[in-house]
């Protein structure tokens, strides 16, 4: 997005990029179950989940039927319905580490709807031309549920999530374009 003209600086991300902050929860399917934004790009991700709607929805114990949890980044803080990684300080065990490599694993649903999101709604990418910052939020969520209905109604898009430091390959499909002009052989 582009700098705001008042308060800019708190905009700014640890990228260096000003941006507002997207928190998301979303099921196996990439659909958004939850979607919460509005917080300056400076803001910790542990502060957002702390000052969401979703910090306090964990504490109803009746939503998480079959022992099921919300995995989250490790910024988020440790609790009975969320799961997140274990610190890496060099030390971990391999239990540990094989638990943050199937963590990471399944965090890739929320990594393939955000890849989603953006694929479908480019404009997120670049600095959104509007001029109110209260606006964005609301412009963002209605791109998640506008995201949400694509996927309702089978408009689906085929996403690679690749992880951090993986050699990726470049994979050019094979694409075939009937016009039906085209003279029969």
């Amino acid at each position: 997005m582009e700098a705001p003209k008042e308060d800019a600086a708190s905009y700014v991300n640890r990228k260096g990029v000003h941006s507002i902050i997207l928190q998301d929860v979303c099921n196996s399917r990439s659909l958004f179950t939850h979607c919460y934004a509005g917080h300056v790009g400076s803001v910790h991700d542990a502060r957002v989940f702390r000052n969401s709607p979703v910090a306090h929805f964990i504490e109803l114990a009746e939503y998480f039927p079959k022992d099921s949890h919300i995995i989250g980044v490790a910024a988020y803080p440790i609790h009975p319905h969320v799961m997140v990684p274990f610190r890496d300080n060099g030390d971990l065990t391999l239990r540990q580490k094989n638990y943050n490599y199937c963590l990471s694993s399944t965090r890739m649903a929320i990594e393939r709807a955000f890849g989603l999101l953006k694929m479908r709604f480019r404009i997120l990418l670049d600095c959104l031309p509007l001029v109110d910052v209260n606006k964005i939020p609301e412009f963002i969520i209605a791109c998640c549920v506008l995201h949400n209905i694509c996927i309702l109604k089978n408009d689906l898009m085929n996403v690679v999530v690749h992880r951090e430091n993986e050699q990726i390959q470049p994979i050019i499909p094979a694409i075939n374009v009937h016009l039906g002009n085209e003279k029969k052989k």
